[in-house]
Protein backbone atom coordinates (compact mmCIF):
# COMPACT_ATOMS: atom_id res chain seq x y z
CA UNK A 1 0.00 0.00 0.00
CA UNK A 2 1.58 3.34 1.00
CA UNK A 3 5.34 3.03 0.92
CA UNK A 4 7.63 5.14 3.08
CA UNK A 5 11.07 6.35 2.10
CA UNK A 6 12.63 3.30 0.48
CA UNK A 7 16.30 4.29 0.99
CA UNK A 8 18.14 3.53 4.22
CA UNK A 9 21.28 4.73 5.99
CA UNK A 10 22.83 8.08 5.09
CA UNK A 11 21.07 8.29 1.68
CA UNK A 12 17.76 7.68 3.42
CA UNK A 13 18.46 10.44 5.93
CA UNK A 14 19.43 12.81 3.10
CA UNK A 15 16.24 11.91 1.25
CA UNK A 16 14.11 12.66 4.30
CA UNK A 17 15.98 15.91 5.02
CA UNK A 18 15.81 17.18 1.42
CA UNK A 19 12.11 16.32 1.15
CA UNK A 20 11.32 18.12 4.40
CA UNK A 21 13.39 21.15 3.37
CA UNK A 22 11.57 21.32 0.03
CA UNK A 23 8.19 21.07 1.78
CA UNK A 24 9.09 23.83 4.25
CA UNK A 25 10.38 26.15 1.51
CA UNK A 26 7.29 25.61 -0.65
CA UNK A 27 5.03 26.11 2.38
CA UNK A 28 6.79 29.42 3.13
CA UNK A 29 6.10 30.57 -0.45
CA UNK A 30 2.42 29.66 -0.13
CA UNK A 31 1.90 31.22 3.30
CA UNK A 32 3.94 34.42 2.84
CA UNK A 33 1.78 37.51 2.25
CA UNK A 34 2.24 39.51 -0.94
CA UNK A 35 4.29 42.58 -0.16
CA UNK A 36 5.97 45.09 -2.44
CA UNK A 37 9.68 44.49 -2.84
CA UNK A 38 9.40 40.90 -1.57
CA UNK A 39 10.16 39.32 -4.94
CA UNK A 40 13.79 38.50 -4.17
CA UNK A 41 12.88 36.63 -0.97
CA UNK A 42 10.16 34.66 -2.75
CA UNK A 43 12.56 33.73 -5.54
CA UNK A 44 15.11 32.64 -2.94
CA UNK A 45 12.57 30.39 -1.23
CA UNK A 46 11.51 28.90 -4.57
CA UNK A 47 15.14 28.22 -5.54
CA UNK A 48 15.74 26.59 -2.14
CA UNK A 49 12.67 24.39 -2.46
CA UNK A 50 13.45 23.57 -6.10
CA UNK A 51 17.05 22.57 -5.25
CA UNK A 52 16.01 20.39 -2.31
CA UNK A 53 13.27 18.91 -4.50
CA UNK A 54 15.89 17.99 -7.12
CA UNK A 55 18.11 16.28 -4.53
CA UNK A 56 15.14 14.27 -3.26
CA UNK A 57 14.26 13.22 -6.82
CA UNK A 58 17.82 12.12 -7.60
CA UNK A 59 18.14 10.10 -4.38
CA UNK A 60 14.70 8.57 -4.83
CA UNK A 61 14.70 7.72 -8.55
CA UNK A 62 18.32 6.55 -8.61
CA UNK A 63 17.54 4.22 -5.72
CA UNK A 64 20.63 5.30 -3.77
CA UNK A 65 20.73 3.35 -0.52
CA UNK A 66 17.82 1.10 -1.51
CA UNK A 67 17.88 -2.62 -0.76
CA UNK A 68 17.54 -3.45 -4.47
CA UNK A 69 19.96 -1.97 -7.04
CA UNK A 70 18.69 -0.08 -10.05
CA UNK A 71 16.39 2.82 -10.80
CA UNK A 72 13.10 3.11 -8.94
CA UNK A 73 10.11 4.69 -10.60
CA UNK A 74 6.33 5.02 -10.41
CA UNK A 75 3.43 7.41 -10.89
CA UNK A 76 4.39 9.69 -7.98
CA UNK A 77 8.05 10.30 -9.00
CA UNK A 78 6.82 10.95 -12.55
CA UNK A 79 4.37 13.60 -11.32
CA UNK A 80 6.96 15.08 -8.95
CA UNK A 81 9.55 15.33 -11.75
CA UNK A 82 6.98 16.92 -14.09
CA UNK A 83 6.09 19.61 -11.54
CA UNK A 84 9.79 20.19 -10.86
CA UNK A 85 10.39 20.78 -14.59
CA UNK A 86 7.44 23.18 -14.83
CA UNK A 87 8.74 25.08 -11.81
CA UNK A 88 12.21 25.28 -13.38
CA UNK A 89 10.78 26.94 -16.51
CA UNK A 90 8.64 29.26 -14.38
CA UNK A 91 11.64 30.45 -12.35
CA UNK A 92 13.58 31.30 -15.51
CA UNK A 93 10.61 32.97 -17.17
CA UNK A 94 9.60 34.95 -14.07
CA UNK A 95 12.95 36.78 -14.22
CA UNK A 96 11.88 38.17 -17.60
CA UNK A 97 8.10 38.43 -17.19
CA UNK A 98 6.30 38.93 -13.86
CA UNK A 99 3.96 35.99 -13.25
CA UNK A 100 3.18 36.30 -9.52
CA UNK A 101 -0.28 34.74 -9.86
CA UNK A 102 1.24 31.35 -10.70
CA UNK A 103 3.77 31.26 -7.86
CA UNK A 104 1.53 30.00 -5.07
CA UNK A 105 -0.23 27.43 -7.26
CA UNK A 106 3.07 25.97 -8.44
CA UNK A 107 4.44 25.90 -4.87
CA UNK A 108 1.35 23.96 -3.71
CA UNK A 109 1.66 21.50 -6.62
CA UNK A 110 5.40 21.07 -6.01
CA UNK A 111 4.82 20.36 -2.32
CA UNK A 112 2.18 17.77 -3.22
CA UNK A 113 4.63 16.22 -5.69
CA UNK A 114 7.34 15.91 -3.02
CA UNK A 115 4.85 14.41 -0.56
CA UNK A 116 3.47 11.90 -3.08
CA UNK A 117 6.96 10.79 -4.13
CA UNK A 118 7.86 10.25 -0.46
CA UNK A 119 4.75 8.15 0.17
CA UNK A 120 4.77 6.23 -3.12
CA UNK A 121 8.39 5.88 -4.33
CA UNK A 122 7.45 3.26 -6.92
CA UNK A 123 9.16 -0.03 -7.67
CA UNK A 124 12.77 -0.90 -8.39
CA UNK A 125 13.70 -1.64 -12.00
CA UNK A 126 17.16 -3.23 -11.94
CA UNK A 127 17.12 -4.25 -15.61
CA UNK A 128 15.83 -2.38 -18.63
CA UNK A 129 14.38 -4.18 -21.64
CA UNK A 130 16.72 -2.22 -23.92
CA UNK A 131 19.77 0.02 -23.41
CA UNK A 132 17.64 2.75 -24.99
CA UNK A 133 14.95 2.46 -22.32
CA UNK A 134 16.47 5.14 -20.01
CA UNK A 135 16.46 7.60 -22.93
CA UNK A 136 12.82 6.69 -23.58
CA UNK A 137 12.02 7.50 -19.93
CA UNK A 138 13.92 10.81 -20.05
CA UNK A 139 12.17 11.90 -23.26
CA UNK A 140 8.78 10.92 -21.84
CA UNK A 141 9.38 12.96 -18.69
CA UNK A 142 10.68 15.91 -20.72
CA UNK A 143 7.51 15.87 -22.84
CA UNK A 144 5.41 15.80 -19.64
CA UNK A 145 7.28 18.88 -18.43
CA UNK A 146 6.89 20.76 -21.71
CA UNK A 147 3.17 20.07 -21.90
CA UNK A 148 2.84 21.02 -18.23
CA UNK A 149 4.43 24.40 -19.02
CA UNK A 150 2.14 24.78 -22.04
CA UNK A 151 -0.92 24.11 -19.85
CA UNK A 152 0.31 26.67 -17.31
CA UNK A 153 0.64 29.28 -20.05
CA UNK A 154 -2.78 28.38 -21.46
CA UNK A 155 -4.38 28.89 -18.03
CA UNK A 156 -2.66 32.27 -17.68
CA UNK A 157 -3.74 33.18 -21.22
CA UNK A 158 -7.38 32.30 -20.53
CA UNK A 159 -7.31 34.29 -17.30
CA UNK A 160 -5.79 37.33 -19.02
CA UNK A 161 -8.37 37.18 -21.81
CA UNK A 162 -11.15 37.06 -19.23
CA UNK A 163 -9.73 40.09 -17.44
CA UNK A 164 -9.51 42.03 -20.66
CA UNK A 165 -13.07 41.13 -21.64
CA UNK A 166 -14.28 42.31 -18.25
CA UNK A 167 -12.06 45.40 -18.54
CA UNK A 168 -10.55 44.59 -15.15
CA UNK A 169 -6.76 44.45 -15.60
CA UNK A 170 -4.70 43.39 -12.62
CA UNK A 171 -3.67 46.41 -10.52
CA UNK A 172 -0.26 47.81 -11.31
CA UNK A 173 0.16 45.69 -14.44
CA UNK A 174 -0.53 48.41 -16.99
CA UNK A 175 -2.18 47.53 -20.29
CA UNK A 176 -1.59 43.81 -20.11
CA UNK A 177 -2.97 41.78 -17.17
CA UNK A 178 0.14 39.60 -17.04
CA UNK A 179 2.62 42.31 -17.90
CA UNK A 180 3.13 40.98 -21.44
CA UNK A 181 1.20 41.10 -24.75
CA UNK A 182 -1.37 38.31 -25.10
CA UNK A 183 -0.09 37.41 -28.56
CA UNK A 184 3.35 36.82 -27.11
CA UNK A 185 1.91 34.63 -24.35
CA UNK A 186 -0.12 32.69 -26.91
CA UNK A 187 2.97 32.23 -29.09
CA UNK A 188 4.93 30.93 -26.09
CA UNK A 189 2.14 28.49 -25.27
CA UNK A 190 2.22 26.87 -28.68
CA UNK A 191 5.99 26.91 -28.88
CA UNK A 192 5.98 24.71 -25.78
CA UNK A 193 3.28 22.52 -27.36
CA UNK A 194 5.38 22.15 -30.51
CA UNK A 195 8.51 21.26 -28.54
CA UNK A 196 6.51 18.78 -26.47
CA UNK A 197 5.13 17.08 -29.57
CA UNK A 198 8.64 16.69 -31.01
CA UNK A 199 10.00 15.19 -27.77
CA UNK A 200 6.95 12.96 -27.30
CA UNK A 201 7.28 11.73 -30.90
CA UNK A 202 10.89 10.70 -30.22
CA UNK A 203 9.85 8.95 -26.98
CA UNK A 204 7.09 7.01 -28.77
CA UNK A 205 9.38 6.06 -31.66
CA UNK A 206 12.04 4.79 -29.25
CA UNK A 207 9.45 2.86 -27.27
CA UNK A 208 8.05 1.25 -30.41
CA UNK A 209 11.41 0.59 -32.07
CA UNK A 210 13.28 -0.90 -29.13
CA UNK A 211 10.47 -2.75 -27.35
CA UNK A 212 10.77 -6.48 -28.12
CA UNK A 213 6.99 -6.88 -28.35
CA UNK A 214 4.84 -3.79 -28.72
CA UNK A 215 1.54 -4.02 -26.85
CA UNK A 216 -1.51 -1.82 -27.17
CA UNK A 217 -1.96 -1.52 -23.41
CA UNK A 218 -3.54 1.45 -21.67
CA UNK A 219 -0.28 3.39 -21.53
CA UNK A 220 0.58 3.02 -25.20
CA UNK A 221 -2.98 3.59 -26.43
CA UNK A 222 -3.52 6.74 -24.36
CA UNK A 223 -0.04 8.05 -25.27
CA UNK A 224 -0.75 7.70 -28.98
CA UNK A 225 -4.21 9.28 -28.56
CA UNK A 226 -2.63 12.18 -26.69
CA UNK A 227 -0.03 12.58 -29.46
CA UNK A 228 -2.79 12.58 -32.10
CA UNK A 229 -4.79 15.24 -30.22
CA UNK A 230 -1.79 17.53 -29.72
CA UNK A 231 -0.56 17.05 -33.28
CA UNK A 232 -4.10 17.81 -34.45
CA UNK A 233 -4.00 20.99 -32.35
CA UNK A 234 -0.81 22.19 -34.05
CA UNK A 235 -2.23 21.28 -37.47
CA UNK A 236 -5.51 23.06 -36.76
CA UNK A 237 -3.68 26.15 -35.57
CA UNK A 238 -1.46 26.28 -38.65
CA UNK A 239 -4.13 25.42 -41.24
CA UNK A 240 -7.32 26.83 -39.72
CA UNK A 241 -5.90 29.42 -37.33
CA UNK A 242 -7.32 27.84 -34.18
CA UNK A 243 -6.94 29.95 -31.08
CA UNK A 244 -8.78 30.87 -27.91
CA UNK A 245 -11.04 28.37 -26.20
CA UNK A 246 -10.99 25.83 -29.01
CA UNK A 247 -7.20 25.62 -28.95
CA UNK A 248 -6.93 25.45 -25.15
CA UNK A 249 -9.56 22.71 -24.99
CA UNK A 250 -7.54 20.58 -27.39
CA UNK A 251 -4.44 21.25 -25.31
CA UNK A 252 -6.17 20.28 -22.05
CA UNK A 253 -7.56 17.11 -23.63
CA UNK A 254 -4.18 16.04 -25.03
CA UNK A 255 -2.40 16.77 -21.74
CA UNK A 256 -5.06 14.85 -19.78
CA UNK A 257 -4.67 11.81 -22.05
CA UNK A 258 -0.90 11.84 -21.51
CA UNK A 259 -1.35 12.22 -17.76
CA UNK A 260 -3.65 9.20 -17.72
CA UNK A 261 -1.32 7.25 -20.01
CA UNK A 262 1.52 6.81 -17.55
CA UNK A 263 0.75 8.38 -14.18
CA UNK A 264 -2.91 7.39 -14.29
CA UNK A 265 -2.39 3.77 -15.32
CA UNK A 266 0.41 3.26 -12.81
CA UNK A 267 -1.64 4.87 -10.02
CA UNK A 268 -4.43 2.36 -10.64
CA UNK A 269 -2.03 -0.60 -10.69
CA UNK A 270 0.28 0.50 -7.86
CA UNK A 271 -2.23 1.97 -5.42
CA UNK A 272 -5.76 0.81 -6.22
CA UNK A 273 -5.01 -2.72 -7.48
CA UNK A 274 -1.69 -3.19 -5.62
CA UNK A 275 -0.09 -4.79 -8.68
CA UNK A 276 3.01 -2.66 -9.18
CA UNK A 277 4.96 -5.44 -10.86
CA UNK A 278 2.51 -5.55 -13.75
CA UNK A 279 2.52 -1.78 -14.31
CA UNK A 280 3.77 -0.56 -17.69
CA UNK A 281 7.24 0.91 -17.82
Amino acid sequence: MILSFASSGLPGMLLVASSLLALLAYAAVVLSPDRAGDGARMRGLLVLGWSAHLLALVLDIAGIGASQPGARFGFAPALSMTIWLVLAVYMVESRLVPLPSARRVLAVLAALGVLLAALYPGESRPLAASPWTPLHWVLGLASYGLFGVAVLHAVLLSRAERQMRLKMPAPGQGQFPLGMPLLRLERLTFQFVGAGVVVLSLALLLGWWFTPQWRWDHKNLLSVLGWLVLTGLLTGRRVFGWRGRRATRWLYLGAALLLLAYAGSRFVLEVLLQRAGTAPV
